[in-house]
């Protein structure tokens, strides 16, 4: 099989998705929840942080209407490809974070905690330089949905290669991953130990992700009727600090 037959696009993903939301009126995409969450806080005079920021995301649509925009990552030609002109960017890990305590009235973070090897650390950190009455709004996979079990059963090293064939992703997008948060337990643990609260954390079915043809993706849309929430592929959390 040809690899222009084989890759997922995002398009053809997104295309999925549309047909999934005719399915089951109502639903929503993690990005979706996830943006209606951010948009919440990202209110005028807000001092925000995006952690992990990569190369643009959710604040390409809001930074311009925030106080104070910051971007940290530790990966430097993500942050000079980043698109957000209102963004001060800064090379950092994200458990060790270079700000005073009590900086931010508003933390986002998507597709970054499922790679922290010391999640605690990252929560934290976190906890530390909210505001009290600061949000940490976050999206990402949820470790006991099966798709994320199939990522990690391969081998990290075939990977970024799996990933680059199967859905045309270069490896500036591809990170180790760890998943040591990435249960919804977890995280109410990590939040718990941080002095965080939780007012939002929910889970975000999606059939897409193998769904690499028209069989595939009716076999996925299938299948997920049987996929308990609690199991359901994305999780996006909202947590107060106080």
């Amino acid at each position: 099989m040809c690899y222009a037959a084989v890759v997922l696009s995002l398009d053809k993903q997104n295309s999925y998705r549309e047909r999934y939301r005719a399915m089951r009126p109502g639903w929503r995409t993690s990005g979706e929840v996830y943006e209606s969450l951010v948009r919440r806080y990202a209110i005028r005079d807000a001092v925000v942080l995006d952690l992990g920021c990569g190369a643009g995301g959710v604040m390409e649509l809001l930074g311009a209407q925030v106080g104070m925009l910051a971007g940290i990552d530790r990966h430097l030609p993500s942050l000079r490809c980043n698109r957000v002109c209102a963004m001060h960017r800064v090379l950092s890990d994200v458990d060790a974070l270079p700000f005073p305590a009590a900086s931010f009235d508003l933390v986002v973070s998507s597709w970054v905690i499922e790679h922290a090897a010391r999640p605690e650390r990252l929560f934290a950190e976190v906890s530390r330089v909210l505001k009290p009455a600061g949000h940490f709004v976050f999206l990402t996979p949820n470790a006991a949905n099966y798709v994320t079990l199939l990522n990690r059963l391969t081998p990290k090293l075939a990977q970024a290669p799996l990933v680059r064939m199967l859905y045309g992703r270069g490896s500036m997008d591809t990170f180790p991953v760890t998943y040591r948060a990435n249960t919804l337990r977890t995280l109410r643990k990590l939040a718990s130990d941080a002095g965080l609260r939780i007012c939002a954390l929910e889970t975000v079915h999606d059939p897409t992700y193998l769904a690499f043809g028209e069989v595939a993706f009716r076999l996925s849309a299938f299948v997920e009727r049987f996929v308990a929430n609690e199991r359901a592929v994305h999780i996006v959390g909202d947590f107060v600090k106080g």
